[in-house]
Protein backbone atom coordinates (compact mmCIF):
# COMPACT_ATOMS: atom_id res chain seq x y z
CA UNK A 1 0.00 0.00 0.00
CA UNK A 2 1.21 3.46 -0.83
CA UNK A 3 -0.16 6.68 0.50
CA UNK A 4 0.63 10.32 0.33
CA UNK A 5 -1.22 12.60 2.74
CA UNK A 6 -1.72 15.59 0.47
CA UNK A 7 -4.62 16.20 -1.88
CA UNK A 8 -8.01 17.89 -1.87
CA UNK A 9 -9.47 19.33 1.29
CA UNK A 10 -11.65 16.73 2.95
CA UNK A 11 -14.58 18.97 3.81
CA UNK A 12 -16.82 21.33 1.94
CA UNK A 13 -18.39 20.98 -1.47
CA UNK A 14 -17.35 21.98 -4.95
CA UNK A 15 -19.33 25.16 -4.46
CA UNK A 16 -17.55 25.83 -1.15
CA UNK A 17 -20.61 25.05 0.96
CA UNK A 18 -22.12 22.00 2.63
CA UNK A 19 -20.81 18.49 2.86
CA UNK A 20 -18.07 16.96 0.74
CA UNK A 21 -19.82 15.53 -2.34
CA UNK A 22 -18.79 12.02 -3.44
CA UNK A 23 -20.06 11.14 -6.91
CA UNK A 24 -19.96 7.40 -7.66
CA UNK A 25 -20.12 6.89 -11.41
CA UNK A 26 -21.81 3.64 -12.49
CA UNK A 27 -20.78 2.66 -16.01
CA UNK A 28 -22.27 -0.45 -17.63
CA UNK A 29 -21.79 -3.21 -16.83
CA UNK A 30 -20.88 -2.00 -13.37
CA UNK A 31 -19.46 -4.39 -10.77
CA UNK A 32 -22.22 -4.36 -8.17
CA UNK A 33 -19.92 -5.21 -5.26
CA UNK A 34 -17.59 -2.34 -6.09
CA UNK A 35 -20.47 0.10 -6.52
CA UNK A 36 -21.77 -0.53 -3.01
CA UNK A 37 -18.47 0.21 -1.26
CA UNK A 38 -18.28 4.04 -1.46
CA UNK A 39 -21.91 4.59 -0.33
CA UNK A 40 -21.39 2.16 2.54
CA UNK A 41 -18.11 3.70 3.73
CA UNK A 42 -18.62 7.40 3.05
CA UNK A 43 -22.37 7.26 3.60
CA UNK A 44 -21.88 5.75 7.06
CA UNK A 45 -19.26 8.28 8.19
CA UNK A 46 -20.66 10.69 10.76
CA UNK A 47 -19.62 12.89 13.67
CA UNK A 48 -21.92 14.17 16.39
CA UNK A 49 -24.85 12.74 14.45
CA UNK A 50 -23.91 14.69 11.33
CA UNK A 51 -23.21 12.96 8.04
CA UNK A 52 -19.77 13.91 6.77
CA UNK A 53 -20.34 13.22 3.07
CA UNK A 54 -23.08 13.66 0.51
CA UNK A 55 -22.82 10.48 -1.59
CA UNK A 56 -24.50 10.50 -5.00
CA UNK A 57 -24.54 7.38 -7.17
CA UNK A 58 -24.90 8.55 -10.74
CA UNK A 59 -24.88 7.31 -14.31
CA UNK A 60 -25.32 8.46 -17.86
CA UNK A 61 -28.65 6.66 -18.15
CA UNK A 62 -31.51 6.13 -15.70
CA UNK A 63 -30.90 2.39 -15.52
CA UNK A 64 -27.49 0.72 -15.47
CA UNK A 65 -26.94 -3.03 -15.84
CA UNK A 66 -24.64 -4.79 -13.41
CA UNK A 67 -22.53 -7.92 -13.69
CA UNK A 68 -24.75 -9.61 -11.09
CA UNK A 69 -27.84 -10.11 -13.24
CA UNK A 70 -29.85 -7.07 -12.18
CA UNK A 71 -30.10 -3.43 -13.21
CA UNK A 72 -29.96 -0.32 -11.07
CA UNK A 73 -32.39 2.60 -11.15
CA UNK A 74 -30.23 5.63 -10.38
CA UNK A 75 -31.39 8.81 -8.68
CA UNK A 76 -28.68 11.01 -10.20
CA UNK A 77 -27.52 11.67 -13.71
CA UNK A 78 -24.18 13.00 -15.00
CA UNK A 79 -24.92 16.41 -13.49
CA UNK A 80 -23.76 14.96 -10.15
CA UNK A 81 -20.21 14.94 -11.51
CA UNK A 82 -20.20 18.72 -11.90
CA UNK A 83 -20.85 19.09 -8.15
CA UNK A 84 -18.30 16.50 -7.04
CA UNK A 85 -15.41 16.97 -4.64
CA UNK A 86 -14.50 13.31 -5.10
CA UNK A 87 -15.33 11.09 -8.07
CA UNK A 88 -15.23 7.31 -7.63
CA UNK A 89 -15.34 4.97 -10.63
CA UNK A 90 -16.15 1.40 -9.53
CA UNK A 91 -15.17 -1.63 -11.56
CA UNK A 92 -16.85 -1.92 -14.95
CA UNK A 93 -16.92 -4.00 -18.10
CA UNK A 94 -17.29 -0.91 -20.30
CA UNK A 95 -16.07 -2.45 -23.55
CA UNK A 96 -14.29 0.51 -25.12
CA UNK A 97 -12.27 1.22 -21.97
CA UNK A 98 -11.52 -2.42 -21.16
CA UNK A 99 -10.81 -3.62 -24.71
CA UNK A 100 -9.56 -0.57 -26.60
CA UNK A 101 -8.35 1.81 -23.91
CA UNK A 102 -10.63 4.67 -25.00
CA UNK A 103 -13.83 6.24 -23.71
CA UNK A 104 -17.14 6.69 -25.53
CA UNK A 105 -17.75 10.39 -26.30
CA UNK A 106 -20.58 10.64 -23.78
CA UNK A 107 -18.38 9.30 -20.96
CA UNK A 108 -15.51 11.59 -21.96
CA UNK A 109 -17.84 14.61 -21.95
CA UNK A 110 -19.33 13.66 -18.58
CA UNK A 111 -15.90 13.33 -16.96
CA UNK A 112 -14.88 16.67 -18.45
CA UNK A 113 -17.53 18.31 -16.26
CA UNK A 114 -15.76 17.29 -13.03
CA UNK A 115 -14.44 20.41 -11.25
CA UNK A 116 -10.73 21.14 -11.30
CA UNK A 117 -9.16 20.05 -8.02
CA UNK A 118 -11.59 17.20 -7.42
CA UNK A 119 -10.16 13.96 -6.08
CA UNK A 120 -10.33 10.96 -8.43
CA UNK A 121 -10.63 7.38 -7.23
CA UNK A 122 -11.13 4.02 -8.90
CA UNK A 123 -11.96 0.56 -7.59
CA UNK A 124 -10.82 -2.55 -9.42
CA UNK A 125 -11.23 -2.18 -13.21
CA UNK A 126 -12.47 1.37 -12.78
CA UNK A 127 -8.77 2.14 -13.30
CA UNK A 128 -9.29 1.41 -17.02
CA UNK A 129 -11.71 4.35 -17.16
CA UNK A 130 -9.31 6.72 -15.38
CA UNK A 131 -6.48 5.57 -17.62
CA UNK A 132 -8.55 6.08 -20.77
CA UNK A 133 -9.40 9.57 -19.50
CA UNK A 134 -5.67 10.33 -19.22
CA UNK A 135 -5.77 10.60 -15.45
CA UNK A 136 -3.16 7.90 -14.80
CA UNK A 137 -0.55 8.91 -17.38
CA UNK A 138 2.92 8.96 -15.86
CA UNK A 139 1.65 7.84 -12.47
CA UNK A 140 1.70 4.68 -10.40
CA UNK A 141 -1.63 2.89 -10.16
CA UNK A 142 -3.17 -0.49 -9.44
CA UNK A 143 -6.14 -2.61 -10.43
CA UNK A 144 -7.27 -6.18 -9.90
CA UNK A 145 -4.21 -8.40 -10.27
CA UNK A 146 -5.93 -10.52 -12.94
CA UNK A 147 -6.31 -7.46 -15.20
CA UNK A 148 -3.02 -5.67 -14.49
CA UNK A 149 -1.26 -6.99 -17.58
CA UNK A 150 -4.08 -5.76 -19.83
CA UNK A 151 -4.04 -2.30 -18.21
CA UNK A 152 -0.28 -2.20 -18.74
CA UNK A 153 -0.65 -3.23 -22.39
CA UNK A 154 -3.33 -0.66 -23.17
CA UNK A 155 -1.61 2.15 -21.27
CA UNK A 156 2.18 1.77 -21.29
CA UNK A 157 2.49 5.27 -19.85
CA UNK A 158 0.94 4.05 -16.56
CA UNK A 159 3.16 2.44 -13.91
CA UNK A 160 0.95 -0.51 -13.00
CA UNK A 161 1.68 -2.15 -9.65
CA UNK A 162 -0.41 -5.26 -9.05
CA UNK A 163 1.29 -6.10 -5.75
CA UNK A 164 -0.53 -3.52 -3.60
CA UNK A 165 -4.05 -3.06 -2.25
CA UNK A 166 -4.18 0.59 -3.23
CA UNK A 167 -2.08 3.53 -4.39
CA UNK A 168 -2.91 7.02 -3.13
CA UNK A 169 -1.36 10.17 -4.57
CA UNK A 170 -3.67 12.50 -2.67
CA UNK A 171 -5.50 13.87 -5.70
CA UNK A 172 -5.70 10.44 -7.34
CA UNK A 173 -6.17 7.00 -5.82
CA UNK A 174 -6.64 3.54 -7.30
CA UNK A 175 -7.45 0.27 -5.58
CA UNK A 176 -7.00 -3.38 -6.39
CA UNK A 177 -9.97 -5.63 -7.02
CA UNK A 178 -13.25 -5.89 -5.18
CA UNK A 179 -12.68 -5.90 -1.38
CA UNK A 180 -9.58 -3.74 -1.79
CA UNK A 181 -12.04 -0.94 -2.49
CA UNK A 182 -12.93 -1.13 1.19
CA UNK A 183 -9.26 -0.71 2.09
CA UNK A 184 -8.95 2.36 -0.11
CA UNK A 185 -12.18 4.03 1.00
CA UNK A 186 -11.39 3.47 4.68
CA UNK A 187 -7.88 4.83 4.08
CA UNK A 188 -9.31 7.97 2.43
CA UNK A 189 -11.84 8.39 5.23
CA UNK A 190 -9.02 8.03 7.76
CA UNK A 191 -7.07 10.75 5.97
CA UNK A 192 -10.09 13.05 5.76
CA UNK A 193 -11.43 12.68 9.29
CA UNK A 194 -9.01 10.66 11.37
CA UNK A 195 -8.64 7.15 12.73
CA UNK A 196 -11.55 7.39 15.18
CA UNK A 197 -14.13 8.05 12.46
CA UNK A 198 -12.66 5.45 10.10
CA UNK A 199 -12.51 2.83 12.83
CA UNK A 200 -16.15 3.48 13.74
CA UNK A 201 -17.19 2.92 10.13
CA UNK A 202 -15.08 -0.24 9.94
CA UNK A 203 -16.76 -1.57 13.09
CA UNK A 204 -20.17 -0.83 11.63
CA UNK A 205 -19.26 -2.69 8.44
CA UNK A 206 -17.68 -5.51 10.48
CA UNK A 207 -14.38 -5.28 8.62
CA UNK A 208 -10.81 -4.61 9.69
CA UNK A 209 -9.87 -0.89 9.74
CA UNK A 210 -6.78 -1.82 7.73
CA UNK A 211 -5.26 -4.92 6.21
CA UNK A 212 -1.56 -5.60 6.23
CA UNK A 213 0.24 -6.61 3.07
CA UNK A 214 -0.80 -6.30 -0.55
CA UNK A 215 -2.81 -8.14 -3.15
CA UNK A 216 0.24 -10.21 -4.12
CA UNK A 217 -0.79 -12.58 -1.34
CA UNK A 218 -4.04 -13.28 -3.21
CA UNK A 219 -2.57 -13.86 -6.67
CA UNK A 220 -3.13 -17.37 -7.95
CA UNK A 221 0.31 -18.92 -7.86
CA UNK A 222 1.48 -22.23 -6.43
CA UNK A 223 3.37 -22.54 -3.18
CA UNK A 224 6.95 -23.78 -3.42
CA UNK A 225 7.13 -27.56 -3.73
CA UNK A 226 9.64 -28.04 -0.92
CA UNK A 227 8.78 -27.66 2.74
CA UNK A 228 5.52 -28.20 4.51
CA UNK A 229 3.01 -25.97 6.23
CA UNK A 230 2.49 -22.24 6.02
CA UNK A 231 4.27 -19.17 7.37
CA UNK A 232 0.95 -17.82 8.64
CA UNK A 233 1.46 -18.87 12.26
CA UNK A 234 4.93 -17.36 12.32
CA UNK A 235 3.64 -14.13 10.84
CA UNK A 236 0.92 -13.98 13.49
CA UNK A 237 3.55 -14.51 16.20
CA UNK A 238 5.80 -11.81 14.73
CA UNK A 239 2.98 -9.24 14.69
CA UNK A 240 2.52 -9.82 18.43
CA UNK A 241 6.28 -9.48 19.10
CA UNK A 242 7.38 -6.62 16.85
CA UNK A 243 9.34 -5.07 19.71
CA UNK A 244 11.53 -8.18 19.94
CA UNK A 245 14.81 -8.78 18.15
CA UNK A 246 13.43 -10.69 15.18
CA UNK A 247 15.47 -11.86 12.21
CA UNK A 248 14.77 -14.14 9.26
CA UNK A 249 16.82 -17.00 10.68
CA UNK A 250 14.80 -16.92 13.90
CA UNK A 251 11.50 -16.89 12.01
CA UNK A 252 12.64 -19.79 9.84
CA UNK A 253 13.61 -21.79 12.93
CA UNK A 254 10.23 -21.08 14.52
CA UNK A 255 8.59 -22.42 11.34
CA UNK A 256 10.88 -25.48 11.38
CA UNK A 257 12.21 -24.62 7.93
CA UNK A 258 15.56 -23.74 6.44
CA UNK A 259 16.07 -20.04 5.77
CA UNK A 260 15.99 -20.67 2.03
CA UNK A 261 12.73 -22.66 2.13
CA UNK A 262 11.13 -20.24 4.58
CA UNK A 263 12.05 -17.24 2.43
CA UNK A 264 10.66 -18.84 -0.74
CA UNK A 265 7.44 -19.88 0.95
CA UNK A 266 7.06 -16.52 2.70
CA UNK A 267 7.36 -14.66 -0.61
CA UNK A 268 4.89 -17.03 -2.27
CA UNK A 269 2.32 -16.38 0.47
CA UNK A 270 2.80 -12.63 0.94
CA UNK A 271 4.41 -11.37 -2.25
CA UNK A 272 7.36 -9.87 -0.39
CA UNK A 273 10.47 -10.84 1.56
CA UNK A 274 10.42 -11.52 5.32
CA UNK A 275 12.61 -8.48 5.99
CA UNK A 276 10.46 -6.11 3.93
CA UNK A 277 7.32 -7.53 5.53
CA UNK A 278 8.72 -6.97 9.03
CA UNK A 279 9.59 -3.37 8.23
CA UNK A 280 6.07 -2.79 6.88
CA UNK A 281 4.51 -4.25 10.02
CA UNK A 282 6.73 -2.17 12.26
CA UNK A 283 5.98 1.06 10.46
CA UNK A 284 2.26 0.23 10.57
CA UNK A 285 2.52 -0.36 14.34
CA UNK A 286 4.32 2.97 14.76
CA UNK A 287 1.67 4.78 12.73
CA UNK A 288 -1.12 3.33 14.87
CA UNK A 289 0.67 4.36 18.06
CA UNK A 290 1.24 7.87 16.72
CA UNK A 291 -2.46 8.13 15.93
CA UNK A 292 -3.86 6.64 19.11
CA UNK A 293 -1.41 7.42 21.94
CA UNK A 294 0.62 10.29 23.39
CA UNK A 295 3.75 8.15 23.74
CA UNK A 296 7.04 9.91 22.96
CA UNK A 297 8.54 9.12 19.57
CA UNK A 298 11.44 7.24 21.18
CA UNK A 299 9.08 4.87 23.01
CA UNK A 300 7.00 4.34 19.87
CA UNK A 301 10.12 3.45 17.89
CA UNK A 302 11.08 0.89 20.53
CA UNK A 303 7.56 -0.56 20.79
CA UNK A 304 7.42 -1.00 17.02
CA UNK A 305 10.83 -2.64 16.87
CA UNK A 306 12.38 0.18 14.86
CA UNK A 307 15.03 0.83 17.48
CA UNK A 308 15.56 4.57 17.50
CA UNK A 309 13.59 7.72 16.84
CA UNK A 310 15.95 8.42 13.92
CA UNK A 311 15.09 5.07 12.36
CA UNK A 312 11.37 5.74 12.77
CA UNK A 313 11.75 9.18 11.20
CA UNK A 314 13.59 7.72 8.22
CA UNK A 315 11.05 4.95 7.61
CA UNK A 316 8.04 7.23 8.05
CA UNK A 317 9.50 9.87 5.75
CA UNK A 318 10.11 7.20 3.13
CA UNK A 319 6.53 5.90 3.36
CA UNK A 320 4.38 9.01 3.77
CA UNK A 321 6.80 11.94 3.49
CA UNK A 322 6.18 13.17 7.03
CA UNK A 323 8.09 13.31 10.30
CA UNK A 324 6.53 11.48 13.29
CA UNK A 325 5.34 14.75 14.84
CA UNK A 326 3.90 16.02 11.56
CA UNK A 327 2.19 12.67 11.03
CA UNK A 328 0.69 12.80 14.52
CA UNK A 329 -0.60 16.33 13.96
CA UNK A 330 -2.21 15.33 10.68
CA UNK A 331 -3.73 11.98 11.67
CA UNK A 332 -4.32 12.29 15.43
CA UNK A 333 -7.88 13.59 15.71
CA UNK A 334 -9.16 14.13 19.21
CA UNK A 335 -12.28 15.53 17.61
CA UNK A 336 -13.18 15.45 13.94
CA UNK A 337 -10.94 16.65 11.17
CA UNK A 338 -12.03 19.13 8.58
Amino acid sequence: MTSRPDGPAPAGSASGEGRHVVAVLALPEVIGFDLQIPPQVFGTAAADGRALYDVRVCGLTERVPTTAGFSLALEHGPEALAAADTVVVPGTRLASARRDGVLPPEVHDALASVPAGARWMSICTGAFVLAAAGRLAGRRATTHWAHAAELRRLHPDVEVDESVLFVDHGDLATSAGLAAGLDLCLHVLRHDHGAEVANAVARHLVVAPWRDGGQAQFIDHPLPASGAGSTGAVRAWAVEHLDADIDVAGLAARASMSVRTFTRRFRAETGTSPHAWLVTQRVARARRLLETTDLPVERIAAAAGLGTAASLRAHLAGEVGLSPLAYRRRFRHDGVGA
